[in-house]
């Protein structure tokens, strides 16, 4: 009987000694369960959230050469042309924007403006063409100006491409816009380059013309970037329709034009540099007089004063009949 009790008893104590044990296991893989757990709380989201925002964002950020590229958007249709580059908006049958470097020897005109317009092959969904604006009364205003490509003949005539024109007020094409255009070449030669971009501020419920449905905007826009010794950048908003007041009542921040159409400007920047450049308005300094360079065409002192046959052409091929005292020798109509 004893011999079954000591037996019983070693048994009684060898059982509960595995049972402490696999309770004392069970703890310890609960305890480090709770010391994890919080770890791969915080860890898992973020990777998350991070993927997440690639998909979401899904943009692409101009590299550092090519700095007057606004950001692009996977599903934007980008063209890229000789001298110029835009985002073109099926929507409203033009380009949302247009950049390109602007340099003092690319302001020399070397080839006369070619006048042919034409559809851009380029446009997948096809661009504007001649029958959107016969008619309309509005010009075919240049978004990068024929003056600013005139370096080859393949620039020049990519520049008269239908996604490169907007309809614009005849006062604004031929006035303002125009005196813009010339005060941006001038800073071309006094930084020895700018970065450029321009285009229509494109909302909902614009006016259209043509079987195209081309978009009429109520405004357009142009940001200049010099980026040397001493970088600074300027942007303007003007109403579509003629001005007589000075350039300088329509210059805003760039961070103003960004929140007005969406673009952002200049992301290829260091960001440190691309808060400071957007959010100033510093017209002190640019310099608001012509350049004394002679190279240019508008600051020729040919035909000064007097009135000269316009160096044109009619579509028919013929020279235009129109009189003109502008330095380039053309008349308003084929400047």
């Amino acid at each position: 009987m004893k011999k079954y009790t000591i037996i019983f008893l070693l048994f009684f104590f060898l059982c509960i000694g595995v049972l402490v044990k696999v309770l004392s296991n069970k703890h310890q893989v609960k305890e480090e369960s709770k010391i994890l757990s919080p770890t791969e709380k915080k860890v898992e989201p973020k990777v998350e959230q991070i993927v997440s925002n690639v998909v979401l964002e899904d943009t692409i950020r101009a590299p550092q050469e090519n700095l007057e590229l606004p950001l692009i958007h996977s599903k934007d249709q980008i063209i890229r042309h000789l001298a110029y580059t835009i985002r073109y908006s099926e929507a409203y049958e033009q380009a949302a924007w247009v950049a390109y470097e602007l340099t003092a020897d690319e302001t020399n005109r070397l080839y006369e403006r070619s006048n042919d317009f034409e559809s851009d092959p380029n446009v997948s969904t096809g661009s504007a063409t001649d029958r959107d604006y016969k008619g309309s009364g509005y010009d075919r205003g240049h978004l990068a100006p024929a003056a600013d490509m005139s370096s080859t003949a393949n620039t020049m005539q990519e520049s008269f491409y239908y996604s490169n024109m907007s309809p614009q007020d005849p006062s604004f094409n031929r006035g303002i816009w125009k005196k813009l255009e010339e005060l941006v070449r001038d800073w071309a030669v006094d930084y020895k380059s700018v970065y450029v971009v321009t285009g229509p501020v494109l909302t909902d419920g614009l006016p259209t013309i043509g079987p195209n449905h081309v978009s009429v905007p109520k405004y357009y826009y142009k940001v200049i970037l010099d980026h040397h010794e001493h970088p600074k950048a300027i942007a303007f908003i003007l109403p579509n329709q003629g001005s007589k007041e000075s350039l300088t009542r329509y210059v805003v921040s760039i961070d103003e034009l960004e929140r007005i159409t969406g673009i952002d400007f200049f992301p290829g920047l260091v960001d440190r540099e691309e808060n400071a450049l957007e959010k100033e308005v510093c017209i002190a300094c640019w310099s608001w007089t012509s350049s004394s360079s002679g190279s240019r065409s508008h600051h020729s002192s040919k035909n000064v004063g007097t009135s000269s046959q316009c160096m044109g052409t009619t579509k028919k091929g013929a020279r235009c009949k129109r009189m003109t005292k502008d330095p380039s020798g053309f008349c308003y109509q084929h400047d």
